[in-house]
């Protein structure tokens, strides 16, 4: 008895990619919950299963061999997320770091003013009514989206109720109710390139680099968005991968350049096609007011073209707000010209939600086996959580499930990313590895015991199976996926 072969129809609707489709692929094996799912969750909040951790674990790997480990003009940084909030009143995000803001009088729902679904920001101006319950919107108003937090105990962290004896302070200041505790007063960061500019200066006393040289940073990052939206793509908590190159500012444009072109070369890494990701010149009009250029490289989203990266020529910006504020020398002394300067920053700037959503959509696909419809994740070898799956072609066949165990064991040595599987019939296996991802399922039947000491190797997009010497498995996978 040998692994049932499968009969691929011809229909293919690799465009079949819904939001809808994908939250339940992820809900359903693993790789993203709603944060909080027990308590009715929590608004953009998300939390990765398993295969969600290894998935943009691996996206995140394959961004730090491109952008770090092959290069040597880059410096690795993790930067506390709390920070003095004098960091953020030097940038201007504690003052201008908001988005407009109404509120429906009637459902209470509060949306991003630039954001109205279903028609123009003009023409709901006009009618002043909410999109959803057809009530009336209040005024237009700025919402700061830092999350504020306190650090250490204080009047406005303290309650008296965590105290049993006289509530004071270690000076005998008694602790005053509604006292604001303002020196306590910090923010969740709400992007991580701060922590990379802060550290400038110890990195030169550290490192000594010669220009032009980048700092590179991924790490979690917090905003208290208005109206979270669309799964991964519009979160409160989000992770970042991010650069801060700087330059001497004579050669802004050939860096620029450069990290354009590794920009499109990390998307095919991971297997967003050519065709899918779009450049967008942001307008003078539109640009951040510390932005001389952006680039924002958009991908085709099922809910439509959205940004997944932006790279930004953010001038002097940074260091020089923080020398002024801080009062620390932030500038570069070159060695050769003798000459002082402060250099200008090339920022690209990913999201790594983003680019696992991203991800997963360009890689889900639907098709049908013998009438019946099959889904699947064509991810590449290099993001794929699991390389390949070992089956016993049946459970309760010990001689096979002892094979499969040793077969496992030894894909495993050099593989790593390897799975056993022996939970439910072969189909379903199939079936439950197709929409994880797996490249590759090699199963164990009773011609491997009783004949020729062979399995079948299966292949995720076209199905085929063929039959290889288990003692040449290894060699034979080590040679699909190229290592």
């Amino acid at each position: 008895m040998t692994a049932k072969k499968e009969t691929k129809n011809k229909k293919n609707t690799d465009s079949a990619a819904t939001m809808e489709n994908i939250i339940s692929l992820c809900k359903r094996r693993g790789f993203i919950y709603q944060g909080s799912e027990i308590y009715g969750g929590l608004s953009g909040m998300w939390d990765y299963g398993h295969l969600g951790v290894l998935l943009k674990g691996n996206i995140k790997k394959v961004w730090l061999e491109r952008f770090l480990d092959r290069r040597d003009d880059m410096y690795a940084v993790d930067a506390a997320i709390v920070m003095n909030r004098k960091v953020w009143q030097a940038t201007g995000h504690a003052s201008g770091f908001t988005d407009p803001m109404v509120e429906c009088s009637k459902c209470k729902r509060r949306f991003r003013a630039d954001h109205f679904q279903g028609s123009t920001l003009e023409t709901q101006k006009r009618s002043n009514l909410c999109p959803e319950c057809g009530g009336k919107l209040g005024s237009e108003r700025t919402f700061n989206m830092m999350f504020q937090t306190h650090v250490g105990a204080s009047p406005a962290t303290i309650s008296h109720g965590d105290f049993d004896g006289e509530t004071k302070f270690a000076d005998g200041k008694e602790i005053e109710a509604g006292e604001e505790g303002e020196t306590s007063l910090s923010y969740l960061r709400p992007e991580t390139a701060q922590g990379m500019f802060v550290n400038f200066k110890n990195v030169l006393d550290s490192y000594h680099p010669k220009l032009p040289f980048g700092l590179v940073q991924t790490g979690k990052a917090f905003r208290n968005e208005i109206a979270p939206r669309d799964f991964l793509f519009r979160a409160r908590e989000f992770e970042q991968m991010e650069i801060e190159y700087f330059v001497n500012p004579k050669d802004w444009e050939k860096a620029f350049d450069a990290f354009r072109a590794e920009t499109h070369a990390f998307f095919a890494d991971v297997g967003l096609s050519q065709g899918s990701v779009y450049e967008h010149e942001i307008p003078d009009s539109e640009r951040a007011f510390y932005s001389k250029r952006t680039i924002d490289f958009e991908y085709e989203y099922p809910f439509g073209k959205k940004e997944l990266c932006g790279l930004a020529y953010r001038t002097d910006y940074d260091l020089s707000a923080h020398t002024k504020e801080s009062g620390v020398d932030l500038s570069y002394l070159d060695e050769e010209t003798k000459t002082r300067f402060v250099p200008h920053c090339i920022e690209p700037s990913f999201g790594l939600d983003r680019t696992v959503l991203a991800v997963l959509s360009g890689a889900y696909t639907e098709d049908e086996i013998g009438g019946e419809p099959r889904m699947l994740l064509k991810l590449l070898p290099s993001v794929a959580p699991v390389l390949v799956a070992v089956f016993p072609l049946l459970r309760n066949k010990s001689k096979l499930v002892e094979k499969a165990r040793e077969i496992y064991k030894m894909l495993k040595k050099e593989l790593v990313r390897v799975a056993f599987d022996d939970n439910g019939n072969i189909g379903k296996r199939y079936r439950r590895q197709d929409e994880i991802g797996t490249p590759y399922c090699v199963t164990i039947d009773f011609d491997t015991i009783e004949k020729d000491d062979t399995v079948t190797v299966r292949d995720r997009d076209n199905m085929e199976q063929v039959r290889v010497p288990s003692k040449e498995l290894t060699a034979y996978m080590r040679g699909r996926f190229a290592l």
